[in-house]
Formats: C-alpha cells, sequence, structure tokens
C-alpha cells in the first residue's frame, strides 16, 4: 500500500496537474450525478423515504445499545459469534486469531470501507496470510498498491489504459498477445483470474451496508456477485462493520436500501443484494461452516450525542462526493485517508483526530450541495463549520487567516468604521475591474485569482445604496 499523506494542499496541487486523473474524473459527472438525478425523478415518494430512512436512523442510534445487544443475541442463536473491538488494532487482532485458527493460508474480501479503515489486508498480509479483493475496483487498486479514491467507485481514478498495463503487469501467465483494448476483455480476464482465488479461499470477509438486529442478519449490496461467492464458498466467514449500521427490522432495512442503491449508482436496486443470517445449517447446499461478526467502534461511540453525532446517519451512499466540486477537482486520494469528500472532511478528523487531519473540513466551497443530495440530510456544512471552530481553538490556524479573522472581527464590532472600510473597498475593486468586469490578479489574494476570476462590483455597497433610499 502507498503512503498516504495527510497534506491535503500538497496532494491536491498534484492532482490538479495530473491531466490523466483529470480526464478518469470527468467519469464521477457524466456518471453517478446525472444517473442520480433520473432515478430521484422516477421515484415520486424518494424524499418521502429519506425522511423516514432518517427517522429510522435516528431512533437507532438513540438506543444503540438496545438494538446492538439484541443483534448479538439472534447471531449467536443462529449459531454465529460476535466478537466487540473497540479500535482498529483489536479488530485487527480478532480477524487474525479466527484465520489462524481455522488453520487458513488464503483469505478473500469483499468490498469494505471499514477494512480499509482498520487496514485489514495490510494485517492479514504481515501475519503471514495471502489476501486477495475480490470486487473489482478493489481488485485494480490493490495489484497497484493504492487505497480508493471514492467509497463507491474505488477504481475510478483509473482510465482503461492503466487497467490494461497493470494487467499485463501482473497476470504474465496469460498470452501476451491477447486482446485488452475494450472494457468487456478486461472484466472476463479479471473475472478468470478472481474465480481460482474464491475456489481456494479458507476465510471470506465482507463488510455489511446494514446489520439487523430483529434477524441477526447482515446485508450487503454490490453489482458483481463477488460478495455472494466470498461468503459462502470459504468455510469460515467474518463479518467487520461499524456499530452504528444497526437497523432495527428487516421493513426499516428495505426502507433504507430503497434510497441507498438510487443515492449511489442511480440504480434502483444494486445487482445483488444479499441477507446472511449465521452459517450453513442443516440442508443447506452451500454456505460457512462457521459465521463470525466483529463490530468496530473505533470512535463512534464518543460520536453519539455530540457535535458530530449525525454523521453517525451515513449510510456511504457517495452522493455528497459526486456532487462536490472539491472532490470533482482533486479526487479521493487528496483527502489522505480511506473517507474522501465532504463526509470525510468531517469523519476523518473524528476517527484520526484533528491534529492530523484538521486541514480537511478547510477543503470546502462550502455551496452546500452534499447537504443537498444527502439522502439522510445530514448537515454536512454544519459540522465543518464546528471542526473549523475547533481549529481556531486549538490554534492551529495559519497566521495569515488568523490575523485576518481579527481584522474582520475588529471592523465588525465597529459598525462606522465597517461600512467605510466596504465603501473604500468595493470602490477599489470597481475600479480594478472597470475595463473587463473581473479582476484577474489581487494583491493578498493570488490563491484564488490565480485559477478563477473574481467579479467586480457593480456600483455602491448595499449598505450606501440603502442609507440613500432610506433618506429618499
Amino acid at each position: 500500500m502507498q503512503p498516504r499523506s495527510h497534506n491535503f494542499k500538497e496532494n491536491a496541487a498534484r492532482a490538479l496537474h495530473d491531466d490523466v486523473l483529470q480526464s478518469a474524473l470527468s467519469n464521477v459527472r457524466s456518471g453517478f450525478v446525472a444517473k442520480r438525478a433520473r432515478a430521484r425523478s422516477a421515484l415520486p415518494e424518494f424524499d418521502q423515504l429519506c425522511n423516514e430512512a432518517r427517522d429510522i436512523k435516528n431512533h437507532t442510534l438513540a438506543h444503540l445499545d438496545l438494538y446492538l445487544e439484541a443483534y448479538e443475541a439472534k447471531v449467536v442463536e443462529h449459531g454465529g459469534h460476535v466478537h466487540w473491538a473497540a479500535d482498529a488494532a483489536e479488530a485487527c487482532g480478532i480477524i487474525a486469531d479466527i484465520c489462524r485458527q481455522q488453520n487458513a493460508r488464503t483469505v478473500t474480501k469483499g468490498k469494505s470501507m471499514i477494512g480499509e479503515e482498520i487496514a485489514i489486508n495490510d494485517h492479514l498480509e504481515h501475519a503471514g496470510f495471502e489476501v486477495f479483493e475480490t470486487d473489482l475496483g478493489e481488485y485494480l487498486i490493490q495489484i497497484r498498491g493504492e487505497a480508493p479514491s471514492h467509497i463507491i467507485g474505488p477504481a475510478i481514478h483509473l482510465t482503461r489504459p492503466q487497467i490494461e498495463a497493470d494487467f499485463r503487469r501482473t497476470h504474465t501467465d496469460l498470452p501476451a498477445e491477447r486482446d485488452l483494448s475494450n472494457a468487456e476483455n478486461l472484466v472476463a480476464e479479471a473475472r478468470a483470474v478472481l474465480r481460482e482465488r474464491f475456489v481456494a479461499a479458507d476465510v471470506g470477509i465482507t463488510g455489511a451496508n446494514l446489520l439487523i438486529a430483529e434477524t441477526g442478519t447482515s446485508v450487503i449490496v454490490t453489482n458483481e456477485g463477488n460478495g455472494d461467492l466470498t461468503q459462502t464458498l470459504p468455510r469460515t466467514h467474518i463479518v467487520i462493520a461499524s456499530i452504528e449500521k444497526m437497523a432495527p427490522t428487516l421493513e426499516d432495512a428495505n426502507t433504507i436500501l430503497r434510497i441507498l442503491a438510487r443515492s449511489a449508482t442511480g440504480q434502483d436496486m444494486s445487482t445483488y443484494t444479499t441477507y446472511s443470517t449465521g452459517p450453513k445449517r442443516d440442508g443447506d447446499l452451500d454456505g460457512p461452516d462457521n459465521y463470525h461478526v466483529v463490530l468496530l467502534d473505533n470512535g463512534r461511540s464518543a460520536m453519539l450525542g455530540g457535535q458530530f453525532h449525525d454523521m453517525l446517519c451515513c449510510i456511504r451512499c457517495g452522493a455528497c462526493l459526486n456532487h462536490c466540486p472539491v472532490y470533482n477537482a482533486v479526487g479521493g486520494h487528496a483527502y489522505g485517508w480511506v473517507y474522501p469528500g465532504p463526509m470525510g472532511a468531517v469523519l476523518t478528523p473524528s476517527l484520526v483526530g484533528v491534529e492530523e487531519a484538521g486541514h480537511l473540513p478547510n477543503a470546502s466551497s462550502f455551496c452546500g450541495r452534499c447537504e443537498a443530495v444527502c439522502p439522510m440530510s445530514i448537515p454536512l456544512p454544519k459540522m465543518m463549520r464546528h471542526w473549523r471552530e475547533r481549529e481556531v481553538d486549538q490554534g492551529r490556524m495559519p497566521l495569515g487567516q488568523r490575523t485576518a479573522f481579527k481584522a474582520w472581527a475588529f471592523l465588525a464590532k465597529r459598525p462606522a468604521l465597517y461600512h467605510a472600510a466596504t465603501s473604500i473597498g468595493v470602490g477599489f475593486l470597481s475600479l480594478l475591474g472597470r475595463r473587463k468586469g473581473a479582476i484577474r490578479s489581487l494583491p493578498l489574494l493570488s490563491g484564488w485569482t490565480r485559477n478563477r476570476d473574481l467579479p467586480a462590483p457593480q456600483g455602491r455597497t448595499f449598505q450606501d445604496q440603502w442609507r440613500a433610499g432610506w433618506r429618499t
């Protein structure tokens, strides 16, 4: 795995000058965004379902302890085992121990952001196990030694020529003259390679989009079927999930699923929606002999009831990433960790600390599109402001910004001085932009005008116009 830099500014600067990445990112705008809009308009009750799903999550979080206990009881009743992990290290240790107990050598894994969060692949490989990603996007980034760049499309930053080059580099046992010029052949080759991994696996690991307290069930949604093969072919199935993934009943889970795929990929439902409840029973034709669930906290309990409580309602649809102008400009790797985009700008500081990720809440234009498209109505801009406030309180804001805010506060507390200063400022900006109607270069704000024009003021300030109108 390539090291992940937490310096967003440096990462973003590299991304903006990466022509291949910029070409790949155009697929986000033309794909996810347009498909979501069509799916939303085709379902008249979409907004009502979103409200119902949000109410379900709020209720669940308010009684999370009770639903977690009920879920554990049901898993045990069906012959499974539940393990509680306070942090990433404990979760990785539990999973490695299970693999050792099963004398496993090969592990297959479905797409799981929690798996990325705890770096389970690295841990298992260091422990001597072979780990193979089975989701196509995750497989592509695994052979490149990269992290996902999107929570729905992990390899959305890659182009077809890059994928072809990686396959020719790693699949050296296949004929060199084979045709990899189209997506169909690339998918067929990946399918053939991964099929051998499915058959050989001793342990399969999946994440969970939802956990159902009523039945002790885990739910995954995929478009490839790899999740089904990962959890049914090996003799041991391990589910890793964070504690907030809980839903009280099957009906509640189905309500959330109706908005998940529409918000994520613009589908009515994902191609595969798989419910797993315990190990194989007498009479079952397939399924694992052993079923384990690892429930991860890793900072979630500390978020309950606090300023970032609403972030626990996130269903990982990725809509906020797809509509974010910052994400669309720099991609996911610029964010430096597992969770990119607006949701990452809130969640990452909560999980790794503001010391490591305090820069991310500043990577936002505050246009509000993320909150507008979020099916759970999570107030992402408000929570990013909370992180900015903490940055100021802890003295982490750069000197230039602190000085600018202090100057603004000084003026704002003195109305007469503020009005005089703004009148002078507007006059100066009007003078600068009088010929072209926009300002192409501005002292002290070159970072803004380097890549965009600043519209020139068209006349007097609002206060000046208001005072003139009031007098007449």
